[in-house]
């Protein structure tokens, strides 16, 4: 479930979605926003390559073919020469994208001193400061780096299609401490959805001092901005794999699962949301060391 409490409290609410904008990188990072002097903007970039970009890996995805089209290959290794420029003695690799909700997503490998690093193709023709914020927020997730390129989405947002709702409010954090939570999705995503659930997923923000709490919601999807929160209460090292896997496939099947209201209430889980949730490989496993370890879970 996404919700945790002791076994003798009863949840205050069921799981609530959270209508908030979403991309990659945005304003607000997990330390808090960041004041003072505004640093220098990217500005607009010229549109006219980004959108030919765009359109080979259109006819890439509808040919499903994993040739990746000159245009974009050159395209990738350009923008992975000039990102390194500012990383020393590190592996950058590059993949451009088209997605709406996720602008930049970074799997780090910290023993190799690599990073896979997910762009949109608005940051192609990115002038050095933007690639500059990249490499910072990419090696070290720099906050004013973070502050720096949410500036940058902003004002390209006209790049990404279907997004002409709100500006960016979210930054994303997908490589844990222990956990990636991207690949961890991808996974899920291929095992159990056949690559059919489109959102974004991020660790959620860091608190204080640890604590003991009254309860923790472990999970939570928001509907409009296909967003899956994780929270860090996860990402320690007593906790099993199978059990963070459970979480966000819960989380994952609400965007299989519509809401419903019945008895004049709205239902979060039906019973056929939660008899597709019992077709977690480690479902009995999980729920049973929720219950064993619940006191540690609600210590963060």
């Amino acid at each position: 479930m996404s919700e945790a409490l002791p076994e003798n409290r009863s949840p205050s609410r069921p799981d609530c979605f959270e209508p908030r904008a979403s991309v990659e990188v945005a304003r607000t990072s997990s330390r808090g926003t960041v004041r003072g002097e505004a640093p220098p903007r990217g500005g607009v970039v010229d549109s006219s390559r980004g959108i030919g970009l765009i359109e080979a890996l259109r006819r890439m995805a509808a040919k499903k073919s994993d040739d990746v089209p000159t245009e974009i290959a050159e395209a990738q290794d350009s923008l992975e020469r000039r990102i390194r420029a500012h990383i020393a003695k590190a592996r950058v690799q590059v993949t451009l994208t088209d997605n709406r909700y996720t602008m930049i997503s970074v799997r780090r490998v910290a023993k190799e001193r690599r990073y896979e690093v997910r762009l949109h193709c608005m940051f192609v023709d990115a002038d050095p400061v933007i690639t500059r914020a990249l490499a910072k927020y990419i090696a070290d997730n720099d906050a004013d780096a973070s502050r720096i390129l949410g500036d940058f989405i902003d004002e390209n947002s006209d790049h990404v299609k279907g997004r002409a709702r709100r500006a960016p409010q979210q930054l994303i954090f997908t490589a844990g401490e222990h956990y990636d939570l991207r690949q961890m999705f991808d996974e899920l995503n291929a095992r159990y959805f056949d690559n059919k659930i489109e959102a974004a997923i991020t660790w959620g923000q860091r608190t204080g001092r640890p604590k003991r709490r009254n309860s923790i919601k472990m999970g939570s999807y928001s509907v409009e901005d296909k967003l899956i929160r994780i929270h860090r209460s996860l990402d320690r090292s007593f906790v099993p794999k199978f059990f963070v896997e459970w979480i966000v496939f819960h989380e994952m099947l609400h965007q299989v699962h519509d809401i419903t209201v019945k008895n004049g209430r709205r239902e979060f889980h039906s019973k056929e949301f939660l008899a597709d949730e019992a077709r977690f490989e480690h479902y009995v496993v999980a729920r049973d060391w929720e219950r064993r370890h619940i006191d540690a879970l609600l210590t963060y």
